[in-house]
């Protein structure tokens, strides 16, 4: 009697350790296997009409696939679709957009530093008969004389540097005691440069006369002028 109820225990035991064997007419997964073939049929039928891949994750949008019959090609040329709109030659100077976002030259733009366009244009024949056009364009000018001075201007300081051969500093010519360091100082800051000095003192009867006391020590130059640059640019 025993040993029957420790059968029937452990009967009972295994029984509710048995697993569950589901209704194979709802469909493995599904609640109903006739809605499940209807909803892969749907699924297919979308897959067919987009070219995302099957495996894509269903939040991605697909793009429609577009027929090569259902628009002419022509259509979709005009469209700017499938083809590169060319570049005018004209299309205005400077640089301008090709297809691709790469810079085109125009054609106002001379290329003659681009080994590749003037090799393909240009032959030793064609480029002997330029040098040669150039050649016979080229024109020398002949050297005129130096126009004569109108004597409108004063006194020439050039030529007075080149008839002088003391150097600056070195008296030559007598002068008054009263042409002291203030005089000269104040007297030589009324003229713009040295130059426009030196051509007044000489219009004034210098270098031999120093009437406003602008060359104190008697070399002749007034106002510190320098006969020096106009001599070595002479060769002097």
């Amino acid at each position: 009697m025993k040993k029957f109820l420790i059968l029937v225990v452990a009967g009972v035991a295994l029984a509710g350790c048995a697993q569950q064997v589901p209704d194979s007419g709802a469909g493995v997964g599904f609640g109903d296997y006739a809605q499940y073939e209807i909803d892969r049929a749907r699924r297919e039928a979308q897959l067919q009409s987009r070219t995302v891949p099957a495996d894509a994750p269903a939040t991605l949008p697909a793009a429609p696939v577009v027929s090569e019959s259902a628009i002419p090609s022509s259509e979709l040329a005009a469209a700017g679709i499938g083809a590169q709109t060319p570049v005018a030659a004209d299309a205005g100077a400077g640089v301008a957009a090709a297809p691709g976002g790469a810079p085109v030259e125009s054609a106002d733009l001379s290329d003659e530093q681009s080994f590749e366009a003037v090799t393909g244009r240009e032959s030793i024949e064609s480029a002997a008969e330029r040098r040669a056009a150039q050649a016979a364009a080229y024109q020398v000018v002949e050297p005129t004389a130096v126009p004569e001075r109108d004597g409108g201007v004063g006194p020439n300081v050039v030529q007075y540097a080149l008839e002088t051969t003391n150097a600056k500093g070195v008296a030559v010519y007598s002068r008054s005691s009263l042409s002291g360091q203030a005089r000269f100082r104040r007297n030589c800051a009324d003229y713009r440069s040295a130059d426009d000095a030196q051509r007044d003192f000489l219009a004034r009867g210098g270098p031999e006369r120093d009437p406003r006391g602008i060359d104190p020590d008697g070399d002749g130059f007034a106002c510190g002028w320098d006969p020096t640059p106009f001599r070595l640019a002479a060769g002097n």
